[in-house]
């Protein structure tokens, strides 16, 4: 019985993993409407969509040992309760100023949802085989969720208007609020004794924001003034936060956790493989707008490969790891997505009639690159999860996805600006984006424009080239990395309490 009731929850704490995820990536195609209507400036709009992304990465971690503290259930129940209030604000913004600070707080409510999830995953299976089994349904949802946003939303679209994108997370937010103190049991860590730490909390916050900020606006605005003090302004903040949480008895982050091996290792695959999974997409999806001429619609629906391959993987993943070890599973993966970075490599300029001779190696290219990184995000969580004493999983759970939030955001800009640099010294500094060149062709004579479009379309298709290579190197070093770092005999999941009350 307590089995059942451990895998009934597990299905109440997927609804909200798939809603949000839905929720997030579902804003990205109802933009234009909603900025048309709310009459949004170019500044707004970009605020409307970061907005929400900046304070989840902002607070993630102090939401996770919040959770540790004052008990997971409860303040998922809080979280889930504010989510659902502020999307129908959303929903029904009545202009720019009032939808761009719902989303903020939208963004601190979203906080609160993944490690307090994550965490009483871990806290209600025990068991090694079930736990990991659990993370990767868990991690499917969140997947899949992203993969369907866009594509539901242009269904909503059609057929209502721009806030329905909101209102879809409200009744999954409301069916948690209902059944989850039956079915959610309470975990907190009896032993994290006394209030936050609010100057860490402050720390945190502005160096994770600083830090993002400047990694996105080098994508918009290229090498500048801002996003440099931006980001040297949040490594110091961050190297204060650092120094402080390994002296503090309670730290609102135990960095000493990373003195575990494979936990390290762990951390920065997720960080890399977001990097590198982020650059890829935000390069294919301009490759079928821009190359090969799709509606953003049409694109959406294509690039859907991406984020099923990463829930197909997630979901073999335990299959896998009763065949062979872990890392050996999490490096096998990773050897695929270098194949399917490497695929993208072989695609045309011109994608034949309608784009169809491209589409297929394009497509084939991005879902074997996400089904590799299944077993990261699979087994690699769970390793980060089982490395920590169930008391402090919402600790570790906030590491885990402030690593994926930190690599997304890296691998916009990284990427993109050595895709831009590619694209400009192909088109010899002529043109400085695909997007220019579109624009600028139908200003042009027919004969001048299409000349312009072809050179562009092979300038950006090689681009994409030159980031399946870095996505190929990338993914080939975490493999390595994950194989060379093995635990050690003081690495050990029991080993690691005893470690730390010697220092305690």
């Amino acid at each position: 019985m307590r089995v059942d009731r451990a895998w009934l929850g597990l299905a109440l704490l997927t609804l909200p993993t798939l809603l949000v995820a839905i929720d997030a990536t579902a804003l990205l195609l109802a933009l234009p409407q909603l900025s048309a209507d709310l009459g949004a400036t170019g500044v707004q709009q970009l605020w409307i969509s970061d907005g929400y992304g900046f304070m989840v990465a902002g607070l993630v971690i102090t939401m996770g040992t919040l959770g540790d503290r004052i008990g997971r259930r409860r303040l998922l129940l809080i979280g889930a309760a504010a989510f659902a209030v502020l999307s129908v604000a959303a929903a029904f913004a009545a202009d720019p100023l009032m939808l761009i600070v719902a989303r903020a707080l939208l963004g601190v409510a979203g906080a609160t949802l993944a490690p307090c999830t994550l965490a009483l995953i871990t806290n209600m299976f025990r068991d090694e085989r079930q736990r990991g089994k659990a993370i990767a349904i868990w991690a499917t949802c969140q997947f899949t969720g992203g993969a369907l946003g866009p594509v539901l939303a242009g269904f909503l679209l059609q057929h209502f208007w721009w806030g329905s994108v909101f209102l879809i997370a409200v009744p999954a937010m409301a069916v948690l609020l209902l059944a989850g103190p039956f079915l959610l049991p309470e975990f907190r860590d009896d032993r994290a004794g006394g209030r936050l730490d609010l100057p860490s909390v402050g720390l945190s916050l502005v160096a994770v924001l600083a830090m993002v900020y400047g990694v996105k606006q080098l994508t918009v605005e290229g090498v500048s003034a801002v996003p440099a003090v931006a980001l040297v302004a949040g490594a110091a903040v961050g190297v204060v936060f650092v120094r402080r949480q390994l002296r503090l008895e309670t730290p609102l982050l135990d960095l000493r956790l990373l003195r575990n091996r494979p936990f390290t290792a762990v951390i920065i695959g997720l960080v890399f493989a977001g990097v590198a999974m982020a650059g890829t997409g935000l390069m294919v999806t301009q490759y079928l707008q821009g190359v090969l001429g799709f509606s953003p619609f049409t694109s959406a629906v294509l690039f859907a490969p991406m984020g099923l391959g990463v829930a197909a993987g997630t979901m073999a993943a335990p299959t896998l790891a009763r065949w062979m070890r872990p890392a050996t599973a999490i490096a096998g993966g990773l050897a695929g997505s270098a194949l399917g970075g490497l695929l993208l490599v072989g695609v045309s300029g011109d994608g034949g009639v309608g784009g169809v001779s491209a589409l297929p190696l394009v497509m084939t290219g991005i879902a074997v690159l996400a089904l590799g990184t299944g077993p990261l995000f699979a087994l690699g969580t769970g390793l980060v999860l089982g490395s920590v004493p169930p008391e402090r999983a919402g600790s570790a759970a906030s590491m885990s996805e402030t690593g994926n939030y930190f690599g997304g955001s890296l691998g916009f800009a990284l990427l993109g600006v050595v895709a831009a640099v590619v694209y400009r010294d192909r088109m010899g500094g002529t043109s400085d984006s695909l997007a220019a060149a579109l624009a600028a062709a139908e200003r042009l004579p027919a004969g001048q424009g299409a000349e312009l479009l072809d050179a562009a379309r092979e300038a950006f298709t090689e681009s994409l080239h030159v980031t399946g290579v870095v996505t190929a190197v990338i993914f080939t070093g975490l493999a390595v990395l994950v194989l060379t770092m093995r635990p050690a005999a003081q690495d050990t999941p029991a080993a690691l309490p005893e470690h730390e009350a010697a220092h305690s």
